[in-house]
């Protein structure tokens, strides 16, 4: 049973103007200055633009004597939408350099020409060893601040030698930074994976070059990140940065806080966001990012009736349902289980939907060498399985699950098909998943569920049906507002999400980037003509070193596990981090730090009201 009104028509006029107000986006002509890098462009992120692999396989090699090799190029998101800036500024993009055949390629310096065709900036490779990947990424990364940044400290492992090598590793994309910094440089970080570098970086490149970073991820409260080891050097190694980015203002107040709270000697104007530190002013703000909404639209809108019928049929799904859609990384922030258990108690209390209503779970597999993720994924598929032979006939499965890779083309034929979107996590930076059904809803009768634990909840909460995810009764009354809500009450919410979506897209995101980072930027130079002040070379804050302020700050005392001797030596950066001195206990974190925290600041707030109306922590449900 479909709904009963008619679904409204997919006809769009060939004008360009995909906002439902009838406004197009501005030109490019309008827009040609704005996503343009100040200076030479140097973007530094775990993963990188393109990747080089083998066509065939050593047997089929040894034959011929010799591997053809294939690019993989970027097909969408953050990384296809820098590539084009990177280009235009003939600049650098450092990363770790993951395949199987990145390295037949390089020059001596570890550095091939991109993109093939064009050669247009230079890709620098960091070869990283199996053991610093484990230590580095799945380790610090992925089992220390990924699950603290969203609240799970029941999940933190700090495990022997991690954050060594999570050193080591931010130390060695800082001394590649480096080798390619000059005067007029932009050095751009993306995310999680380099909360030492910026200070590195400082340390080693001209004084006027300009540092930023984006932090994708949530930013805990101060109470929460008091548990992170290392906590202090990693806020003193972000406060290298002239520019540090957030999704939304929550998590650049929560920094804040945590830096008011555990770096005394920091000066916080909260009222303009900027906080002094150790010579090196450095401007906190908020920009939701945005997805490329025109490209979704489009391969939305090219979706023939035949290839969105196939995946129906592919997945036994009646085109006549009423079909709900989630989409998702198996991540345990998600909150994959508590839709579930929304779902059960959906159809408990809606037998009428029985043989109606699918819901269709999308999941890619995830770090599933992290047994935490191992056994969220056990727990997800045990709990479909349970939920279906409830509730399920021999012709209707109520929640199609699948780990099948979807392409782009399917991903959209599904945005487009699907009648309600759940956006459920627990915690999310953001949640570009919303933004993209928004996008690809271009039949213009789809309504989104949406967690208040989003950041997307900011720009599109108020047009989506908002869900607590942990409240499972309030959970499932909003799938039951969604089915029954009339054709003009689904219209009309999905005309403002769309015209948010669209204003707020990937395009106004890098313009943003770039309007803060041109701003930084010409204050530093102007600052470093005149004299100003800047990090001087001897404050090693961020590599561990005894720094002017080291005993005012938070607690990163030696837990007692000495460094790993490969780690300290590996592409011997100089590292000092053998000592083991930046490990620290959630105990000891912040220990005494809330005294005089105040005084050092150029505001009255008081971080230790923690007023963030968020809940705090999770507990894990794996």
């Amino acid at each position: 049973m479909r709904f009963t009104d008619e679904r409204s028509s997919s006809t769009h006029p060939n004008n360009g103007q995909l906002r439902t107000d009838g406004y197009g986006r501005v030109t490019a002509d309008t827009q040609a200055d704005e996503s343009t890098c100040p200076g030479s462009l140097i973007v530094v992120s775990n993963r990188q633009p393109y990747r080089h692999e083998y066509e065939d396989d050593e047997e089929a090699a040894a034959e011929t004597a010799s591997r053809s090799i294939e690019v993989d190029e970027p097909t969408g998101g953050l990384t296809a939408g820098l590539d084009p800036v990177v280009q235009e500024s003939e600049g650098t993009w450092i990363a770790w350099g993951d395949g199987e055949a990145d390295f037949d390629v390089t020059d001596e310096d570890n550095c091939v020409a991109v993109p093939p065709a064009e050669e247009s900036y230079t890709l620098r490779r960091l070869d990283l060893s199996d053991e610093a990947v484990d230590s580095y990424y799945y380790g610090f990364s992925n089992r220390v601040l990924w699950p603290l940044c969203h609240g799970f400290t029941d999940l933190v492992e700090n495990r022997s030698n991690d954050f060594d090598w999570y050193r080591t590793v931010n130390e060695r994309f800082a001394d590649a930074v480096s080798e390619h910094a000059t005067d007029d440089s932009v050095v751009w970080l993306q995310d999680y994976h380099f909360a030492l570098a910026p200070g590195m970086i400082r340390e080693s490149v001209p004084q006027s070059t300009t540092i930023a970073q984006f932090w994708h991820i949530p930013w805990p409260l101060a109470r929460t990140f008091q548990h992170c080891p290392a906590g202090g050097s990693l806020l003193e190694g972000l406060l290298g940065n002239d520019l540090l980015g957030f999704h939304v203002d929550r998590y650049a107040e929560r920094f804040l806080d945590c830096v008011q709270r555990y770096v005394p000697a920091a000066s916080v104007d909260r009222s303009r966001r900027v906080v002094r530190y150790n010579g090196t002013t450095t401007r906190v703000v908020a920009t939701p990012m945005g997805v490329d909404a025109e490209s979704y639209d489009r391969d939305a809108r090219s979706v023939s009736d035949a290839a969105a019928s196939e995946l129906l049929e592919r997945y036994d799904i009646s085109p006549e349902n009423v079909i709900g859609l989630g989409v998702d990384r198996l991540d345990y922030s998600k909150g994959i289980p508590e839709r579930l258990a929304a779902l059960e108690r959906f159809f408990e209390r809606n037998p009428s939907w029985h043989g109606e209503f699918t819901f269709v779970q999308s999941c890619s597999l995830s770090r599933t060498n992290i047994r935490t993720y191992e056994r969220h994924g056990d727990l997800v598929r045990s709990e479909v399985t349970r939920i279906n032979q409830r509730f399920g006939t021999d012709d209707w499965t109520p929640i199609v699950y699948t780990e099948d890779y979807l392409s782009n083309d399917e991903l959209c034929a599904l945005y487009r098909r699907a009648d309600v979107m759940v956006v459920s996590p627990l915690c999310d930076g953001m949640n570009l998943v919303a933004q993209e059904y928004v996008a690809a809803s271009v039949d213009g009768d789809g309504t989104l569920l949406l967690s208040d634990r989003t950041g997307a909840h900011e720009t599109l909460g108020s047009h989506a049906l908002t869900i607590d995810p942990a409240d499972i009764d309030g959970f499932a009354s909003q799938l039951e507002v969604a089915v029954a809500m009339p054709l003009h009450g689904r219209q009309r919410r999905i005309r403002t999400l769309r015209n948010r979506v669209f204003d707020g897209d990937l395009e106004w995101w890098m313009d943003t980037q770039f309007d803060w980072i041109r701003r930084v930027h010409n204050e530093r130079r102007s600052d470093t003509r005149h004299g100003g002040a800047t990090r001087g070379t001897d404050s090693g804050a961020a590599r561990g070193t005894d720094s002017a302020t080291a005993q005012d700050r938070p607690s990163d005392s030696n837990s007692g596990q000495s460094g790993d001797s490969d780690a300290s030596t590996e592409m011997d950066s100089g590292s000092d981090s053998g000592s083991g001195s930046d490990f620290g206990s959630g105990s000891d974190f912040g220990s005494g730090s809330d005294s005089g925290s105040s005084s050092n600041s150029d505001s009255d707030s008081n971080p230790d009201s923690d007023s963030d109306t968020d809940p705090p922590e999770y507990t894990s449900t794996v």
